[in-house]
């Protein structure tokens, strides 16, 4: 018999890819960080002798869920200004809440509450745009999660820096950090199309080429942004960007709720990506992504929460469930999207985006064992025909009991095991005061 690490028995297996499989009574094979194998239980009973063995006969195994679009220094901010549109939201609330309190401080607490929240549901990747990347990647590293934190560019200052070329100066030497780290990857991260010119977005375009990390960037989120820019400068974003060369396979572009055809059609050309953000979308009323456009045209889609913010959570379950049945809505297609096709976005398409595809999103041989055991068994998830179809449309986040990354168990039982959720919790609550004592008082 062969000496492993890790040996998990469970009743299904969805890999993901191939795409559609679902294997009963298998097992996932772990040694060193990385899947060795996957194989009928009774063959790696036989085969295998393990330093730790889990039966998980009423689980199924996916892989870890790739959170493709987050801010999540930005839970510190969930619920403080609701039910706001989202030129209103960010001006009259966000970044004055943001001008006052962000520094290093804020964005590790609230990086860390948001690492608690995402693992506990289950995801085991996210792909972060805020201020003091750095600051987000320690964090992740420290508990053993996955990021690609985005080296943010703005015009104008913040508590991080005075301009563009700053904002880059800093990315870079972030980047240049983390150049080799397994759990830690980078993407430049320009806000959005109406919050940096021409200029830097020019010259990253020419470090994203060199230095081969994508571009991570909110746009054609709401109508309103299209408009402005058509009186503005009489082109809409989208084609703003092609004409700076930026619409290219390096190009993950957020929410896209406003798109003609041709535009499908050009990102589809170019080899871009889109990031798809359902629940946000909805709750700021800022449209629909046109999911299955997309995918017929064959553009990789991967699924993001947003800031807690804007959502007000970080549950990638719900998150898949809507996207589901939003997309089914907007196509006026009840066969759009199945349940199938939106796991593969939150996983191996996310994987895909973020240039990790060889190593994450699926649960291969070779790839790290970012993995993650849903309970299968309670009331809310009987009777139980179709597991992937359970796991989008009927399974919550509570189920998720143990996750793993890179072979390290980092929830079991329900129990985070490299992070205080107690303390967690009590900083948030400590924050929670003092933003809402000055939010009030602003008033």
């Amino acid at each position: 018999m062969q000496d492993i690490d890790t040996l998990l028995h469970a009743r299904w297996i969805v890999p993901v890819e191939p795409d559609g499989v679902v294997l009963e009574h298998h097992s996932l094979a772990v040694h060193d960080g990385r899947i060795l194998a996957l194989l009928p239980t009774d063959q790696a009973r036989a085969g295998y002798r393990a330093a730790t063995t889990m039966e998980l006969g009423d689980h199924v195994l996916i892989p870890g869920l790739i959170n493709a679009h987050t801010h999540a220094a930005m839970s510190l901010l969930r619920g403080l200004a609701d039910d706001l549109h989202l030129m209103e939201w960010l001006k009259d609330h966000i970044w004055p809440a943001e001008s006052r309190w962000v520094n290093e401080e804020f964005v590790h607490d609230g990086s860390q509450l948001a690492i608690a929240e995402m693992l506990r549901g289950g995801t085991t990747c996210f792909n972060d745009m805020y201020f003091f990347p750095e600051v987000t990647a320690r964090a992740a590293a420290a508990c053993g999660m996955r990021a690609t934190v985005g080296l943010i560019v703005i015009d104008f200052p913040t508590a991080w820096a005075s301009d563009a070329d700053e904002y880059i100066a800093k990315g870079l030497q972030v980047h240049d950090q983390y150049r080799n780290d397994p759990l830690i990857g980078t993407a430049f991260a320009p806000h959005a199309p109406y919050t940096v010119s021409d200029r830097p977005l020019e010259r990253l375009r020419v470090l994203a080429d060199e230095l081969e990390v994508p571009i991570h960037m909110h746009v054609h989120e709401t109508a309103f942004e299209v408009e402005q820019a058509m009186r503005d400068i009489g082109v809409r974003p989208l084609e703003r960007l092609h004409g700076l060369g930026l619409v290219s396979p390096s190009l993950l572009a957020v929410h896209m709720t406003q798109l003609s055809d041709s535009e499908i059609e050009r990102m589809a050309t170019a080899g871009g990506r889109v990031v798809h953000c359902p629940e946000s979308n909805l709750k700021l009323a800022s449209g629909f992504c046109p999911v299955q456009r997309l995918d017929a045209a064959g553009i990789t889609v991967s699924i993001g929460t947003d800031g807690a913010a804007s959502n007000n959570d970080l549950d990638m379950f719900g998150e898949m469930r809507t996207a589901a049945l939003l997309g089914k809505a907007v196509s006026g297609d009840a066969s759009a999207l199945p349940a199938h096709g939106i796991l593969r976005m939150a996983t191996l398409h996310g994987a895909m985006a973020l240039g990790r595809g060889d190593q994450i999103g699926s649960l291969e041989p070779g790839k790290w064992a970012d993995v993650v055991a849903v309970r299968m068994d309670e009331l809310e998830t009987q009777p139980l025909y179709h597991p992937v179809s359970q796991l989008v449309y009927a399974t919550g986040r509570d189920k998720v009991t143990d996750v793993w990354v890179g072979g390290r168990h980092l929830l079991k039982d329900r129990q985070l095991t490299t992070l205080d959720a107690d303390e967690i919790t009590a900083r948030a609550r400590q924050w929670g005061r003092h933003i809402r004592s000055t939010d009030e008082h602003r008033n």
